[in-house]
């Protein structure tokens, strides 16, 4: 009954791509690739939150009420919600005005087609390992709550995810997100009573655990002395969330696939506010899991991998539909986001990689091939990485923190400062890159070559032993926001420097490169 259930409901997501394949004309590369920037308020606004609510943001919230607190659990929805808010008020509009196709469109425009390769990578990167992340994480739930091998679940979610993806593109990607994030919100909905149930409801659990986990601090105020780095770690977190969600392709594609610019700007404000309400099913869970008395061998599985809270509670504190129901939501919102993720990512290879750089003659049908061709490579690539690069999720986070550190400013400025050149692109880009690196990677096995703790202390005297774990002595200074600011200052400012060796670029794309 249970493979039954699943043959279906992957079925169903093959039919609905189908479906909205046929909708597309694909008269040009923006039928492909953005749904002929005619996606109605509604569904864009639910492709966004879809694409956002991923099963990271599921798992993870609960996990951080589980092992940590209530403001752990939250970080991560919330922030998204923000990012995407703040994106709507600032940089949709004004991205959707331009007419442009990709996220790397305004650096190619404003510092030229070699240099905007380079930013691209970075942007690139972080999408392919997202993809694999994803996957690892589907494969991972389904064996949890299914008994399902976790190549069996990575093979077939790759597998049906690529094929509705190629068929029809954006709107395909779009349909099936509304689909999917329907089964989230139904999936948890559903749920959330008979698990609450379980641990004598919801409000004695809240109460519990509220009596048991005292709620940290968030502002930099007294404290032991590692308290102040442990403030400063969940802000450095925070805002890499927050303003790190919005350099990515697989936002502005929705964003650029609006009907007008106005829609483009609230339908990213209204994704935000779903965002952000969607956090209370996981985290309420997370919460009925912390007060339930769990056997001695579910205990230390926890332990070890606190990540399963939310499908261990599905699986164990609810009937079996119901956890079915349970798998649903958790494949629709893994499923949903790697579609979005693989799209945007054969997006910007094909269209500025390829398109744009190497062959700017290729025919559209040709063009139209090679984004689908690419699909169907990226999707290969990430179920590899899934199944045999042990660290895929310290792969994305690296490269996601990589997205904050160089590519916001670079889109802060590329978009808002008429005076922004190359030379301080590269300028901001690679003290960034020095700043970020210096910080140390273990990823990498990269030590760190700056010690921020020791020369933030001297200069306002303080003792540089704040700034680190005081287990395990890591460093704890917030340098990633720091390389951050430095690109958002050092930007502006070389670029008006040098304004008279590199006469900046106006932001415009001629009419007849637009979505051909």
């Amino acid at each position: 009954m249970i493979l039954l259930a699943i043959i279906v409901l992957y079925a169903t997501f093959l039919l609905f791509g189908w479906l909205a394949a046929r909708r597309s004309g694909e008269e040009t590369i923006d039928d492909l690739l953005l749904a002929g920037r005619a996606m109605p308020l509604w569904l864009a606004t639910m492709t966004m939150t879809a694409t956002w609510v991923d099963g990271g943001y599921l798992l993870g919230t609960a996990e951080g009420v589980y092992r940590s607190s209530l403001s752990s659990g939250l970080q991560g929805g919330i922030c998204f919600g923000i990012s995407l808010i703040l994106g709507g008020l600032f940089f949709a509009r004004r991205m959707r005005e331009q007419g442009f196709t990709t996220l790397i469109d305004p650096f190619e425009v404003r510092f030229g087609k070699g240099w905007a390769v380079v930013l691209f990578i970075p942007a690139v990167l972080a999408e392919i390992f997202w993809s694999a992340e994803l996957l690892v994480a589907i494969g991972s739930t389904l064996g949890v709550l299914l008994d399902y091998p976790l190549v069996t679940g990575i093979l077939l979610s790759a597998a049906v995810v690529v094929a509705y993806t190629m068929a029809g593109g954006m709107w395909s990607v779009a349909y099936t997100d509304a689909l999917q994030l329907a089964l989230v919100v139904i999936g948890l909905l559903v749920a959330l009573p008979f698990i609450a149930d379980a641990v004598g409801g919801l409000m004695p659990a809240l109460s519990g655990y509220l009596t048991l986990r005292k709620e940290p601090s968030l502002l930099p105020v007294g404290g032991a002395p590692g308290e102040l780095a442990r403030v400063a770690g969940w802000w450095d977190v925070s805002l890499m969330l927050i303003l790190g969600g919005i350099p990515w392709n697989c936002y502005f594609q929705r964003v650029l696939a609006c009907q007008t610019p106005r829609r483009a700007q609230w339908h990213s404000i209204l994704a935000g506010v779903a965002t952000m309400a969607l956090t209370l099913p996981p985290l309420l869970i997370g919460v009925a899991a912390f007060g339930h008395r769990w056997p001695a061998p579910l205990i230390g599985q926890l332990e070890t991998s606190p990540s399963l809270t939310l499908p261990l509670a599905l699986r164990h504190l609810a009937p079996p539909l119901v956890t079915l129901l349970g798998a649903g939501a958790i494949i629709g919102a893994v499923t949903s986001s790697f579609s979005s993720s693989i799209l945007s990512a054969a997006s910007m290879i094909g269209w500025n990689g390829v398109h744009r750089l190497l062959l700017p003659g290729l025919p559209v049908r040709w063009l139209r091939r090679l984004v689908r061709g690419l699909i169907l490579i990226l999707g290969v690539l990430a179920t590899l990485l899934a199944l045999r690069v042990q660290s895929v999720q310290a792969l994305w986070f690296f490269t996601s923190d990589l997205v904050f550190v160089l590519l916001f400013p670079q889109l802060l400025w590329a978009l808002f400062d008429p005076r922004a050149n190359r030379t301080g692109s590269m300028v901001a880009f690679g003290i960034s890159l020095a700043l970020r690196i210096g910080g140390g990677e273990p990823l990498f096995g990269i030590p760190p070559t700056i010690d921020y703790p020791g020369i933030f202390s001297t200069l306002i005297g303080t003792d540089p032993a704040i700034w680190r774990d005081p287990e395990t002595g890591a460093n704890l200074f917030p340098f990633k926001v720091l390389a951050a600011v430095t690109g958002i200052i050092l930007l502006p400012l070389v670029s008006r420097l040098t304004s008279r060796y590199d006469p900046p670029s106006l932001l415009a794309i001629p009419p007849k490169e637009a979505g051909q």
